[in-house]
């Protein structure tokens, strides 16, 4: 999202699918009076991004819009890539790759909870654009994600940009409660004695030991 940032028009229109597409826009993308956010920040809908790419870009055709999508957020209404495609308007997809529902699996962590039915069981999604007509890449190694946000970017129709990310990355709150504090300890104890330590080990070596 920094990358992006960096690279994108000053007079881009950012969209967002809730969870942490939401999280790492609000903390990375930098507004500047001209540059516009759209999200569903209020009712926490799914699947919002690229709908309301597409529509922002027949409210303002000059304007280039940057669609900013979670994995399952785009799964959720896999059609619009369909639309995109027929429609053929000029939105840049990003896709956040992290075979997982991010946002609901920190929130049970949080409460202490062993995360359940989050796990997606994604497709390369850059090739599922490239069947349906898109200019599409996958960036698969952190050298290959400049470049290719300026491939995306650059490209004068529709494009997509798949790229895995670290599945444990935490969004920490701008202020822990202690209620949070506990839920993740009880999360630790309950992983480790379930036999998924191994969830443990992945979460530092993202968070901390990189």
């Amino acid at each position: 999202m920094k990358t992006l940032d960096e690279l994108a028009p000053d007079d881009a229109v950012f969209t967002c699918d809730v969870g942490l597409p939401t999280v790492w826009a609000a903390r990375y993308l930098r507004m500047n009076g001209r540059r516009r956010l759209v999200g569903s920040f209020w009712h926490g809908s799914m699947a919002n991004a690229l709908p309301q790419a597409l529509g922002a870009t027949f409210v303002d055709p000059a304007r280039p819009v940057v669609c900013l999508s979670g994995d399952g957020g785009l799964s959720m209404l896999f059609g619009e890539l369909l639309s995109l495609g027929q429609l053929q308007r000029p939105v840049k997809v990003i896709v956040f790759n992290n075979g997982v529902l991010g946002f609901v699996q920190l929130e049970q962590i949080a409460a202490g909870l062993l995360p359940a039915a989050v796990d997606l069981a994604n497709p390369d999604f850059s090739a599922v654009a490239r069947a349906i007509g898109l200019f599409a890449l996958r960036a698969e190694r952190p050298e290959q994600v400049r470049p290719m946000i300026q491939q995306i970017l650059a490209h004068p129709g529709p494009a997509l940009l798949d790229v895995p990310v670290a599945r444990q990355e935490l969004a920490m709150p701008p202020s822990l409660e202690r209620s949070q504090i506990e839920g993740f300890g009880l999360w630790v104890v309950k992983a480790v004695l379930s036999g998924r330590g191994d969830e443990i080990v992945d979460l530092a070596h993202t968070n901390l030991f990189r």
